[in-house]
């Protein structure tokens, strides 16, 4: 048997959007050069950050927040 999933909801999008949040201040505060390489087309609008450290940071909110999706389902919360 498959495990249960859990559906879409507004509660599940901003858990996500809170993650990656979370994941772009962590990035902001930790990457070293944050502007080299690829720049994004209102750099001034994503904090100055570059194509690929932008690309970072979302990956790691996503990482983030499916675990925390899942962990909020397993506890009913979410």
């Amino acid at each position: 048997m498959a495990p249960a999933s859990i559906t879409w909801s507004p509660k599940v999008a901003l858990v996500m959007i809170v993650c990656n949040v979370i994941a772009i201040a962590i990035g902001k505060a930790t990457i070293k050069h944050q502007n080299v390489g690829l720049q994004l087309p209102n750099s001034a609008m994503f904090g100055g950050m570059s194509h690929g450290a932008m690309l970072g940071t979302l990956s790691l909110g996503h990482i983030l927040g499916i675990g925390a999706i899942l962990g909020l389902a397993s506890r009913g919360v979410v």
